[in-house]
């Protein structure tokens, strides 16, 4: 539950889902924004899936070099091809944003901004970009971000890597960018870093930055 720093109280309800294939988690976002209204509280899905790309709506074909054995799967998201697979934190942010009088690019850099806020408990100094959405640290993506909004009401999210194997990001462009590197939390630091701990911290994060906006 988000509070105000006034004390009013904005339901915001997480929920761990452990390792997923993709594409139900998707159908399932879909139909939760789909069927909600003014009054369903928000939710955070926090979870991990199997390997699986994601192509973007502007994704263009050329940006996929190599899938191989890994699924290539259509989606609703802005932006180009990424890559989810275990040992990465997906936090899906279900929220109303104009219930919560947010616009979209304040509710990305609000993504953003918890983003470098969770990296920095493990001493890492990250920033966002404003060519290329996502969180980087020295040039290298560690987090990257896509959004659809639906009636004023967010799906998608953030992709974390924490300890994932990057060699897939090798068979694509991420996100529409020829060569652009990669790292994860568990490279970054000499700190232990689990999936749990990053969700915890970015439950923390959120429940901070929307409590300011309920």
């Amino acid at each position: 539950m988000a509070t105000t720093p006034g004390g009013n109280r904005e339901p915001l309800a997480f929920h761990r889902y452990g390792r997923r294939p993709y594409k139900p988690v998707f159908e399932a976002m879909k139909a939760f924004t789909d069927a909600r209204d003014e009054t369903t509280p928000d939710q955070c899905w926090l979870l991990e899936h199997e390997p699986v790309f994601t192509q973007g709506q502007a994704g263009r074909a050329e940006h996929v070099l190599a899938p191989g054995d890994i699924p290539v799967v259509q989606v609703d998201r802005g932006g180009q091809v990424t890559y989810h697979g275990p040992g990465q934190l997906m936090v899906y942010p279900l929220i109303d944003l104009a219930r919560r009088r947010l616009g979209v690019r304040e509710f990305v850099t609000l993504l953003e901004s918890l983003t470098v806020a969770t990296l920095a408990r493990w001493g890492i100094e990250a920033a966002p970009r404003r060519d290329a959405p996502g969180v980087y640290v020295e040039g290298r993506k560690v987090a990257s971000l896509g959004l659809r909004v639906r009636r004023g009401r967010a799906y998608h999210g953030l992709a974390i890597n924490v300890d994932m194997d990057l060699a897939p990001f090798q068979r694509i462009n991420p996100c529409g960018y020829a060569g652009m590197p990669v790292t994860r939390l568990s490279d970054l630091t000499s700190e232990p870093v689990t999936l749990d701990g990053v969700a915890e911290v970015v439950e923390q994060e959120l429940c901070y930055r929307l409590s300011e906006k309920c």
